[in-house]
């Protein structure tokens, strides 16, 4: 009787139980709404939206690490004896467009943070060492300081509304016309300026034909050549391409030395393996005036006139020879190949040689051998 009365005390106990935590049932709250990242295929991969926009952006960069030997690429060290340059770097580029009723708004950056191993700045002219009053090739002394230091710097910062543009990029005057080839040292004869504030406008017909002009900053690259008021450096050009050919001119005005420069181009692209280029370049200044090299801020490939040459072979999907000829009024003349080797997709290890002839009627030419010799070593992982 009394473990009758135990399990029906117990089981009645359970309902009651039972009961109780029904009626006090846990509610789970519904998950918050989460908006996942889309990825923009309109301007090509590696873009997605921002979250809450209509922006594509892309974040990428590259990892880079050279190696320069003998004359032409390596280093003198503070003992004077021959050694190897040396630079690490991480690029951070940063890609971001939208649509608008006034065309595509595009805004585009790239830093560079570098450890090189060189020279740095503190090379001087020294002058006339022995106080004879006559200054010789003998009698000018270089401070060296060979070392390894970081440096970072902005390669470009600019904002892009339809064909208008402003900020920082290469100089049109090089970007117009392309740049010389696709060597990793091409311009050992210098074909242009590079960085620089700009503010440019380029239209295109969507025929093949385009036209564009800027006007510049400039900078100081030896030439005294940075504007020094309100008056800044101008350029325009005009370029066609259509299949298999393409040409392309621009004309530089340097306010500064208030002389012209103007350089052209022609490309063949026999087909999806071979290439190649011949470009042509030209200034009103002879550089008499000017004690290192001549011309002004566009014309920096010594003399009055220069050309170059250069050709892209593809051998395969994976490796790509590059050449590249240069020559100036100077007697200037130089040649550069490498191999683009790309091991695995996204990293490319690329070796390279080149030669330097330099004429011995070159005013103050006094770091240049006759003829420089030497080797090169990139890799590169971009993502």
């Amino acid at each position: 009787m009394n473990i009758k009365s135990l399990l029906l005390g117990s089981a009645a106990a359970l309902v009651a139980v039972t009961g109780a935590r029904a009626a006090d049932a846990v509610v789970i709250a519904e998950p918050e709404p989460v908006e996942y990242v889309r990825v923009c295929d309109t301007y090509g991969t590696g873009f997605y939206y921002i979250p809450g926009t209509e922006i594509c952006i892309k974040i990428g960069g590259y990892v880079r690490y050279d190696i320069g030997m003998g004359d032409l690429f390596g280093e003198v060290s503070d003992t004077g004896d021959d050694t190897y340059y040396k630079r690490g770097r991480f690029a951070l580029r940063v890609d971001a467009r939208t649509e608008t009723e006034l065309g595509t708004l595009q805004g585009r950056a790239q830093v560079n943070f570098d450890w090189t191993t060189s020279r740095d700045s503190t090379d001087r002219f020294l002058g006339d060492l022995d106080g004879d009053g006559i200054v010789g090739l003998d009698e000018f002394g270089i401070v060296r300081n060979h070392n390894a230091r970081y440096s970072d710097g902005m390669e470009r910062a600019w904002v892009k509304l339809g064909g208008f543009l402003i900020g920082v990029e290469d100089s049109f005057f090089t970007t117009w016309t392309g740049y010389a080839s696709g060597v990793v040292n091409d311009g050992l004869i210098s074909y242009g300026p590079f960085t620089t504030h700009t503010i440019q406008y380029v239209w295109d017909g969507g025929t093949g034909f385009s036209f564009g002009g800027a006007v510049e900053e400039g900078s100081d690259t030896g030439y005294g050549t940075i504007i020094q008021d309100y008056a800044p450096h101008a350029t325009v050009g005009a370029k066609w391409a259509g299949g298999v050919f393409g040409v392309s001119a621009v004309l530089g005005y340097d306010s500064v030395q208030d002389e012209f420069s103007a350089k052209a181009r022609a490309d063949i692209t026999v087909n999806d393996t071979v290439s190649f280029f011949v470009m042509g370049a030209w200034t009103d200044d002879d550089g008499d005036d000017l004690v290192f090299n001549g011309g002004n801020y566009y014309a920096q490939w010594g003399g009055e006139y220069a050309f170059w040459a250069g050709t892209a072979i593809r051998f395969s999907d994976r490796t790509t020879f590059n050449a590249e000829f240069g020559y100036n009024e100077l007697g200037d003349y130089s040649l550069v190949a490498d191999v683009n080797i790309t091991v695995v997709p996204g990293f490319v290890v690329t070796p390279g040689v080149g030669w330097k002839h330099t004429d011995d009627g070159d005013d103050f030419d006094f770091n240049d051998d006759d003829d420089q010799f030497g080797g090169y070593l990139r890799t590169q992982f971009t993502f």
